[in-house]
């Protein structure tokens, strides 16, 4: 019960939050912020590749001169 509340604030303070940044900033320059970039509760996305051994192999090959495969 008391991390729901926790949420509930957040997920308000967040909304303002984010309005008084929108408010300050160039529209030109930076895009529209979002309360989900204020919200610690927000689950983030990484959306990087895992790396792996046959990974590595890859950026090696790219890379580093004269490495194997």
């Amino acid at each position: 019960m008391a991390e729901g509340r926790g949420r509930a604030a957040w997920d308000m303070a967040s909304s303002v939050m984010a309005l008084v940044a929108n408010c300050h900033r160039d529209p030109r320059r930076t895009r529209a912020f979002r309360p989900k970039d204020f919200n610690p509760y927000e689950a983030r996305r990484t959306g990087g590749i895992p790396l792996t051994p046959a990974n590595i192999g890859l950026l090696k090959q790219v890379f580093v001169k004269g490495a194997k495969p």
